[in-house]
This record gives structure tokens, C-alpha cells and sequence, in this order.
């Protein structure tokens, strides 16, 4: 296999951009593929709604909890072991996955899932800017790119394929082999990476476990909160413990950056800098990388188990019904990704936005009596949206800091946005079966056969149907006026108070590890 000689593409070995690739499109579908699994798993493992929220959620809050930690291991004892080591561990917790007897089991399955997700994902865009040079990096960010933004569309295909035709478990058994693949070439042909050592350089460990018990904490307070009530023992010890975590995370980030101004060759540094959270543009860019990823797909995962449990539609077909987003979002990426990285960022990103509030907007036209089909005009605008805004959503990060912090800023867009999902997740989970209780309860309904239905096993419950759309319908009505809104306000806020340079304005050190406009393609999931 040919090594890239570093001056362009001719010449150069595709074979590392392959496992690259491969191993961020497996990391990025397993954020949706379980989505049109959902119901099934509900029906074998006899799992409850916040079981399911918590196989779709615990994947994503460890993903985006350990992705800032990820990367400085990576820096600091190599970029391709810490890649093949996440790529091992998401391969045998896959397995694990699929083999769970029980929900507890598949949901701690799942978190480890999301370690090994976040390893590799830290590592992946690194290597890519070490192995190719010149002309040959904006390619293979061009194809890196444009596989991760496939990810999302094709999880909800594909997951609704294998649980169809196969098996719900074969969502998970269809990453050992792909995993097994990814490693071999990468042995063959990825060479190791990692940026000059600095002398006592460690990763902030302290940093680390507070942002993670912080993460969890929140999203499981918020998760038990819609299903226990906010004034249950655990659900307030949980949110107190999270507020508790963020103020420590803040203070040790904060001391951890005085003692690195003072000596910056030694020490630990910082896995966050605050500081860059006084630039007003970038605050907000955090912000909205935080809701416009919880606005624009979090929705989508009930969306999916009304069109299976209401509509009665295979996992197969749900899956399609949400596919237009994915591929419109694509199909806008790909025309007009190149214009758009001409632009001040903070245009097509906060126009993108608006557009994708008023897509899910567009899509409270579910009623009682609908069909898939009124899912359809407001999928089309989220992913004209979604291909506007995230195209540019790392570039304008980057070109709103100096060149100097461009690995520390795609580190943070990054968490941000998996920590905006899991977090719309739990949110809208809450809201979402509150919502359906309220509406079957009203109707005389038993509470205990009311959450069932809310979970997908109406019939197993025996509830009427006809109440059930009805419940359905008022449920998804209450999340998509919140995502709605939540991408309105984000929207005019990046208008309002970001002031960013164009891409090519912006030219990152190459050794910064993230080039500027060709990692902004990455996935929407």
C-alpha cells in the first residue's frame, strides 16, 4: 500500500482514510440506529420508557463526557493507539450489547459503548490531518466528512433493516466484523501520531470525572424527574449533585489554566478553557452547537416509535419515513458546502438554524388521523437546515478564536453538540411521557397502562387505539413547539452576537491537528 508523500494526492494510499472513515461512520450511526429498534427491544426485554430512554441517552452522555479527556490521551500516548483501543472496546461492548438478556444489562453495554465511541472520535480527525497533506487533506476531509454526514440517515435505516429482516440484536452484532476490519488496516497501514510531549504533561483526570458525574448526574435527574416527579428523594439528589459537579468542574479548570499561565510547560492542562468562554461569539457558538443538535434530532427518536407503535409501520419503513432529512441534508452539504464556507459563518449557520426551527415546527401538522407523510415537509426543511448550519458550525468556531486554540475550540463544538443530544433526549423524553400520561389518564386509563403505551406496548396494555393516537399526537405536538423554539432562539442569537472570519480567512496551523473548514462536514448525529 502506498504512503502519502505530502504533496498532494497523487500518489497517495486511500487505505488509512478507509479505516478512518469506517470507524467514524460505526461511532456516529450507533448514536440512531437503535431509534427504529426501539419498540421491539421494549417487547423482548421488557423494558420500560425510561429503560429505552436510557439505551438511546447513556451511549451519548458518555460519548460527549469523555470526548475532551479522549483527546488528551491521545495526545499524550498516541493518537492511533488510543484510535484502535476505542475501536477494541466499542467491538466487545457491541457484542455485549447484543447478547443483553435484560434492559440493565444492554444500558451498561451501551455506556461502555459510548467509551470506546468517544477514544475514537477524539482520535479520528488528528490522524487524518497527520497522514495527508496539501491538496490530499482537503480530500480526504471532503470523504471523511461527507461519510459522517451520512451516519445519521443511514442509522435509522439500517437499524430499521436488521431489526426488520434479521433481528433487533443484529444492530449491534453488525459492529464486530465492521470493527474487526477498521483494525486491520489500521495496523497495516495508519501510522502512530502524537503532537511534541510536554515535560509533566497529564491528562486532568479531576476535570474529567466531574464533567461526567456532572453529565450523568443531570440527564438521569432529568430522566427520573418525568418519571418518578421532581420532588422524589433520587431525582433531587441527582440534579443537586450535577449543579455541585459543574461548579467544581469550573473551579478546577479554572485553577488548573492560572497554574498552566504561570508555568506553561509543565502540569495539567485544562481539558476546557474557560476562557474562550468570555468571547461572546464563542459562548454563543457553544450554545448553539448544544441546542440546534438537540432541536433538530432528538425529536426524531419518538417520531419513530409513533410511526411504529401508533402506525403500526415495520422498523424498516419508520426508518425511511425519517430518511428525506438525512438525504436533503446531504444534498445541500455537498452543492453548496464550498459556497457556503466562503461566507461569514454566522450567516448560513443562524439562517440554517431558523430554517430547522421551522421544520420541526412545520411538523405539529401530526394529528390524531395523520400519516407518516405529515412528517414529510418538516424533514425536508430540517435538513436544508441541518445542511446549512453544521456545515459551518466548526468552521465558525474555529475562526472565532485564535489559530492557536483550533484543537481545544473542535474539541468543544464536538461536545457540545453529543452533550445537546443526550441532553434534548432526556428533556424531551420527560415532556414527552408526561404528556401521554396526562392524555390516557384523563381518559380513565391506569397510570401503569398509560406509561406502557407511552413506551411503545400499547396493545400488550390493552389500550385503545383510538386514545392512543390521540395521546401520541398531543405528546409529539408538546416536543416539537420546544425544539421549535429552542432552534428559533439559538438562530437569532447567532445573528445577534456572532462575529466570525469566513473559512478562507481562517488557516489553522497545520499542526493544530484541526484544518478549518474540512472537518465542518462532520456527522449531524
Amino acid at each position: 500500500m502506498k504512503h502519502n508523500n505530502g504533496n498532494g494526492a497523487r500518489g497517495t494510499s486511500w487505505w488509512p482514510l478507509v479505516a478512518l472513515s469506517l470507524g467514524g461512520f460505526m461511532l456516529l450511526i450507533d448514536v440512531t440506529i437503535v431509534n427504529t429498534a426501539l419498540p421491539r427491544m421494549a417487547t423482548a426485554l421488557d423494558a420500560s420508557f425510561s429503560s429505552l430512554q436510557w439505551v438511546v441517552d447513556v451511549y451519548a452522555v458518555a460519548l460527549a463526557a469523555l470526548l475532551l479527556a479522549a483527546g488528551s490521551l491521545a495526545d499524550l500516548h498516541g493518537r492511533r493507539r488510543v484510535f484502535t483501543s476505542g475501536l477494541a472496546l466499542f467491538a466487545v461492548a457491541s457484542l455485549a450489547c447484543g447478547l443483553a438478556p435484560d434492559a440493565g444489562w444492554l444500558i451498561a453495554a451501551r455506556a461502555v459503548q459510548g467509551i470506546g465511541a468517544a477514544a475514537v472520535f477524539a482520535a479520528n480527525a488528528p490522524l487524518i490531518t497527520a497522514v495527508y497533506h496539501g491538496r490530499a487533506r482537503g480530500v480526504a476531509f471532503g470523504v471523511w466528512g461527507a461519510v459522517n454526514g451520512a451516519a445519521a440517515g443511514c442509522g435509522l435505516a439500517l437499524g430499521g433493516l436488521l431489526t426488520e429482516y434479521v433481528n433487533w440484536r443484529a444492530i449491534f452484532f453488525v459492529n464486530v466484523p465492521l470493527t474487526a476490519v477498521a483494525l486491520w488496516i489500521t495496523y497495516r497501514t495508519v501510522p502512530e501520531s502524537r503532537p511534541p510531549r510536554r515535560e509533566g504533561a497529564r491528562v486532568d483526570w479531576a476535570g474529567a470525572a466531574l464533567f461526567t458525574l456532572s453529565a450523568g448526574a443531570g440527564t438521569y435527574g432529568l430522566v427520573r424527574g418525568g418519571d418518578a416527579g421532581w420532588s422524589d428523594a433520587l431525582t433531587v439528589l441527582a440534579l443537586v449533585t450535577a449543579a455541585l459537579a459543574a461548579a467544581a468542574f469550573v473551579l478546577v479548570e479554572h485553577t488548573l489554566a492560572t497554574a498552566r499561565q504561570r508555568n506553561p510547560h509543565t502540569g495539567t492542562a485544562p481539558l476546557l478553557d474557560l476562557a474562550l468562554l468570555r468571547n461572546r461569539s464563542f459562548a454563543v457558538l457553544m450554545a448553539a452547537a448544544l441546542l440546534t443538535q438537540a432541536a433538530a434530532f432528538t425529536h426524531f427518536v419518538y417520531s419513530a416509535l409513533w410511526a411504529q407503535s401508533v402506525l403500526g409501520m415495520s422498523p424498516l419503513g419508520a426508518g425511511l419515513a425519517m430518511l428525506p432529512m438525512s438525504g436533503v441534508s446531504f444534498l445541500v452539504a455537498g452543492v453548496f458546502g464550498g459556497r457556503l464556507q466562503r461566507l461569514r459563518p454566522q450567516y448560513p449557520l443562524g439562517i440554517g438554524i431558523l430554517v430547522i426551527g421551522a421544520g420541526v415546527l412545520a411538523q405539529t401538522l401530526v394529528a390524531p388521523g395523520s400519516d407518516w407523510t405529515a412528517l414529510l415537509p418538516g424533514c425536508v426543511l430540517i435538513g436544508v437546515g441541518v445542511g446549512m448550519s453544521l456545515t459551518v458550525l466548526v468552521s465558525a468556531a474555529l475562526s472565532s478564536v485564535p489559530p492557536e486554540r483550533a484543537g481545544l475550540a473542535s474539541g468543544a463544538v464536538n461536545t457540545f453538540r453529543q452533550l445537546g443530544y443526550a441532553l434534548g433526549v432526556a428533556v424531551l423524553g420527560t415532556l414527552f411521557a408526561t404528556r401521554v400520561r396526562e392524555a390516557l389518564t384523563s381518559h380513565g386509563i391506569p397510570r401503569e397502562a398509560a406509561e406502557a403505551a407511552g413506551g411503545g406496548r400499547a396493545r400488550e396494555a390493552g389500550v385503545p387505539m383510538p386514545l392512543v393516537r390521540e395521546a401520541f399526537a398531543a405528546g409529539l405536538d408538546r416536543i416539537y413547539v420546544v425544539c421549535g423554539a429552542a432552534a428559533l432562539l439559538a438562530g437569532v442569537a447567532v445573528l445577534l452576537f456572532v462575529r466570525a472570519r469566513s473559512a478562507t480567512q481562517h488557516h489553522p496551523p497545520q499542526g493544530s491537528g484541526t484544518p478549518a473548514p474540512e472537518p465542518a462536514h462532520a456527522s449531524a448525529a
